[in-house]
């Protein structure tokens, strides 16, 4: 049952539109009563226009906000003087109400209206509710659901035929109320809820009320059947669902993104779980999207990979995803040109939503937001299917009219208002020392740019950190952290596993881990030698390889940049580990690109020097040695190092990141095999 969370000594603190902003927030934080981005609030007010006149004024939601997030700004207010005559027309094109509202609009500065504003103003009443609950979606997409609405609700509610939003749907209802004097709802068919109130708390109990009201009808039908017709397979444990997943995922994201690259998350919730693993879910998944809201973000329908999870291998599964994708992309080509209209422009014709018995679903997006999205709306599905097939049987919108929703103008609008996407939008980086100077100076300028990351570390206290202080600053779970020792092969693939599972896979590594000694040759301990060749080579070798193999998975190409050092090309003075281990990492770098090339894998690196700021390797005896080598103190050395450069510069984190991005961007798409020294100069490291 969904919970009335109104609370009047808030409420009452709220006024004007902060009341409606108030009420819209309550109701999107259950996405049982309302999907993500859809739905719309309003309330009617008396404002003083701009000649000081007292006018009456409808508050809506605008077009591309969330009724869960959004604030006052997110309203638009317009003049109902303006509105009101248009009842009286037959008809009213949407291209042509939407330039009209405009004109209506009391501020040009708010946002677009929604496309149902003329719903709320053609109805008399102060506060309107237009919600997608999953209970009300089940009734309206039953094929039996008038009749059954009627059980439930007796003469109280309206029950609207489906109709697209927009001028005809809103008349619909409102001369559908006004026809009823025992209306308290009405009912569209295949798409949601519209209730009132003449203060803002009691259309707020109504909707909640009315919500219920079928839920509780819903939920004894249900304990007469069983969901989806039975269960025919048994989910994995965690632990294999995890295993298959990071294998898969790869698969998955490389199979989507051949248009454009997409991130990818999993989602293996009980009710995906009692979904995919029942009788009816590969029928069921079919018929349709469950609401309009729906279609923009997981499309008419998800891939469902017919695979016995008892019986099946990963590798069969794989086999079975890479198949489905393609056959879905073909059948969706069709379906667009079937259906297109002139100046249609077909977007990416692969599955937002895949799901797999005994596994879960995976679900795709331009982003970790927008993949959830997609995975959210298709929890909203499978609770409607849930209850439509408990009163008959589930109905969906014709395949026609499901394109023309997908493909509509005034959705589409919605989409424009995200920001543009920018270089490293859609990709993931995956670093290795996340956090230390350079690793979280990188991970930043990357993020800065659209991209995820991976912050892979032995001090995870430390990665997890600078994850937590991006994800604040984006608000969004852009960055993870991982605990990794470069040294440890199992470790090392544990952490690509995560890479997968967090966000389908990987597009660039930064082989960044690191850390030095210094001793003169003949003072060389094998121990000293050994923990260099370990760390510096044996671990960027074991990232790298692990790196190729996922990049090879997804085969949509990848970029890796090895941290090199300017010792990679010059004799440290005792510092032969350091600096022979340095120049096996440029050389294996090289190596990985002369091979990676065919794959579309491009191999670069960078020699720093001197990267004192932010740095563990510097905080450690590394600085001390160091001054000696010089015959200087410690405190020394920034000035020191400064000094020797042609510029005479210092070298920063940031500088090194800068480079990082470079050739991690699509400017060094065609650059591989390369190394760029930044030590402000340093004439005995000049390549030659």
């Amino acid at each position: 049952m969904v919970k009335n969370l109104w609370e009047s000594n808030e409420a009452a603190a709220k006024s004007g539109v902060e009341e409606l902003v108030y009420r819209s927030n309550l109701i999107g934080s259950d996405r049982a009563v309302c999907n993500w981005g859809g739905g719309n609030t309003s309330m009617k007010t008396t404002e003083k226009d701009f000649r000081g006149r007292d006018i009456e004024v409808i508050w809506v939601k605008g077009s591309g906000s969330d009724l869960a997030t959004m604030k006052a700004e997110n309203f638009t207010g317009l003049n109902l003087e303006d509105i009101r005559p248009l009842i009286e027309r037959d008809e009213m094109p949407d291209a042509e109400m939407v330039e009209y509202l405009t004109h209506c609009m009391i501020d040009s500065k708010h946002p677009r209206m929604s496309i149902e504003t003329l719903l709320h103003a053609f109805l008399p009443f102060k506060h309107v509710d237009h919600t997608h609950p999953d209970a009300i979606i089940s009734l309206c997409c039953a094929d039996n659901g008038k009749e059954i609405a009627k059980e439930i609700y007796g003469d109280r509610f309206v029950w609207v035929p489906y109709v697209r939003p927009g001028f005809t749907l809103s008349k619909m209802i409102a001369e559908g109320v006004k026809n009823n004097p025992n209306a308290e709802l009405v009912l569209m068919e295949k798409h949601g809820l519209v209730t009132w109130g003449e203060t803002s708390e009691e259309a707020y109990s109504q909707t909640i009320n009315i919500i219920n009201e079928a839920e509780n009808y819903i939920q004894n039908k249900q304990k007469q059947t069983e969901a989806f017709g039975g269960q025919v397979y048994e989910s994995l444990t965690e632990e294999e669902r995890q295993n298959v997943l990071a294998a898969v995922m790869p698969v998955i994201r490389g199979a989507v993104s051949d248009e454009k690259k997409m991130i990818l998350t999993y989602d293996d919730a009980e009710d995906v779980l009692e979904f995919v693993n029942s009788r009816n879910a590969g029928t069921l998944s079919q018929i349709g999207a469950a609401c309009p809201d729906h279609l923009v973000h997981t499309k008419m329908k998800p891939l469902y990979i017919d695979w016995d999870p008892q019986n099946g291998t990963t590798e069969e599964l794989i086999g079975k995803v890479k198949a489905g994708v393609e056959q879905f992309k073909a059948e969706y080509k069709e379906y667009f040109e079937r259906n297109k209209n002139e100046g249609d422009v077909m977007f990416e014709a692969a599955p937002r939503v895949t799901l797999i018995p005994g596994v879960g679903m995976v679900n795709s997006g331009k982003n970790i937001t927008m993949a959830n999205v997609s995975g959210g709306l298709y929890h909203r599905a499978i609770a409607v299917m849930k209850g439509s097939t408990a009163l008959g049987e589930f109905v969906s919108l014709s395949e026609n009219e499901s394109y023309n929703v997908e493909y509509w103008p005034l959705e589409l609008y919605k989409l424009s208002l995200a920001p543009a996407e920018a270089e490293f939008s859609r990709k993931v980086a995956f670093i290795t020392g996340g956090a230390g100077g350079i690793g979280s100076a990188t991970a930043r300028r990357l993020v800065s740019e659209g991209a995820h990351v991976v912050l892979a570390d032995l001090n995870l206290e430390g990665a997890e950190k600078v994850a937590a202080e991006i994800n604040e600053q984006y608000k969004e779970q852009r960055a993870a952290a991982v605990k990794m020792d470069v040294t440890s092969e199992e470790q090392v693939q544990a952490a690509f596993a995560k890479a997968a599972l967090t966000f389908g896979g990987v597009d660039s590594i930064v082989n960044n881990a690191g850390l030095a000694t210094s001793s003169p040759f003949d003072e060389t301990s094998l121990k000293e030698w050994n923990l260099n060749i370990n760390v510096l080579g044996t671990g960027y070798f074991l990232v790298a390889r692990e790196a190729f193999k996922q990049m090879k998975q997804q085969g949509i190409g990848g970029n890796m940049v090895f941290v090199g050092s300017k010792n990679s090309v010059y004799a440290g003075k005792n510092a032969s580990a350091y600096s022979a281990v340095k120049a096996l990492e440029t050389h294996l770098a090289r190596c990985i690109a002369a091979e990676g090339g065919e794959f579309g894998i491009r191999v670069n690196s960078v020699l720093p020097d001197a990267v004192l700021q932010g740095s563990a390797i510097w905080g450690s005896n590394w600085r001390n040695e160091r001054a000696a080598a010089y015959g200087i103190e410690p405190d020394q050395l920034e000035e020191h190092y400064r000094k020797r450069t042609t510029l005479l510069v210092n070298i920063y984190p940031s500088d090194i990141a800068e480079s990082i991005a470079f050739f991690a961007s699509s400017k060094a798409d065609k650059t591989t095999g390369c190394m760029v020294t930044v030590d402000g100069g340093v004439p005995a490291a000049f390549a030659r």
